[in-house]
């Protein structure tokens, strides 16, 4: 397989020119255009993206039903665009000129998926906050792949003011981005914060209100420092820490991918049962909503769950 180098400034030609290699197609892609390559890493990305299109057979993606209207051919080309590893390619290799312009992609409220995953953080997601200058300005939350057309459509959309990063795993290109907005970013010392030359270093457990509504609560479990973000007591950006199951219906951590202590991310995860959240958007796994108290129920039912484990 030819080798896949990263590519900073790649427009809607850049990033064609890294789609997946024909000759490395998975055996379980169905016939048609688009397809994936022996290179997927399994993060799952263009399963949430274009579900429709993508499935898991077990260990990587591959195409199960090809895009059969523009929505799910849009939806499509959005997949591959996010994909960290270039791992998704169409046989006639078509323009990725729509998936490009679609990022960032609204999720709720103010809040944007940045997409262009990197596979620095193995496909972790990030999101923008976009807010008013008076009212602190734009938030980035844990890094996506740097890269140009994404780099100017944040630009259009005020750039950013400050970074939150969860914690070590997923902040990706955090750096060049810091550089480019001149922003502060905002990490726990017990995630190396200061051998990276991070602006704002947070130290302990406690909570720490960042602005009016922008709250920063130190989650250790997944690893030392790991930290979750809650946005106007809606949204709560969790990391590495919790996600939606959609096989369970509920809420879920993952107990195979805990560097730290699961008895300490269990502790940090008791402790958001004093928050009121409808949104959690995690930077691996899927994204879950529902009402202040059903999210309350699907917590409790969760922190149970992992006291078994």
């Amino acid at each position: 397989m030819l080798h896949k180098q990263s590519c900073d400034n790649c427009g809607p030609e850049g990033i064609q020119s890294l789609m997946a290699q024909i000759d490395e197609r998975l055996p379980q892609n169905v016939e048609g255009e688009f397809f994936v390559d022996a290179s997927c890493i399994d993060c799952d990305a263009c399963r949430q993206i274009a579900p429709a299109s993508f499935r898991d057979h077990g260990g990587q993606s591959s195409v199960y039903r090809q895009p059969q209207n523009p929505g799910e051919l849009h939806r499509a080309l959005m997949a591959l665009v996010a994909c960290p590893t270039a791992s998704i390619g169409t046989v006639s290799r078509r323009s990725a000129r729509s998936g490009v312009a679609a990022f960032p992609v609204h999720v709720v409220d103010d809040v944007y998926f940045c997409g262009f995953t990197s596979e620095a953080s193995f496909g972790a997601w990030s999101y923008l906050i976009v807010r008013p200058k008076v009212l602190g300005g734009n938030v980035l939350v844990d890094s996506p792949r740097f890269n140009n057309p994404l780099v100017k459509r944040i630009e259009e959309m005020g750039g950013i003011n400050i970074m939150l990063l969860s914690h070590r795993d997923d902040i990706a290109d955090h750096a060049k981005f810091a550089a480019h907005f001149h922003c502060p970013r905002v990490m726990h010392e017990a995630e190396g914060a200061a051998a990276r030359g991070i602006e704002r270093i947070v130290t302990g457990t406690s909570p720490l209100r960042i602005d009016d509504d922008l709250e920063l609560i130190p989650s250790p479990g997944h690893t030392r420092g790991h930290q979750l973000f809650l946005f106007r007591n809606k949204v709560l950006f969790t990391g590495d820490h919790l996600a939606w199951s959609p096989e369970r219906e509920t809420l879920t951590a993952f107990r195979d991918v805990c560097w730290y202590s699961w008895t300490e991310q269990t502790r940090s995860m008791e402790k958001l049962l004093a928050y009121q959240f409808e949104w959690v958007l995690p930077g691996h796994g899927r994204i879950g909503h529902g009402s202040a108290e059903e999210m309350h129920k699907h917590l409790t039912v969760c922190i149970a769950r992992m006291k078994r484990q």
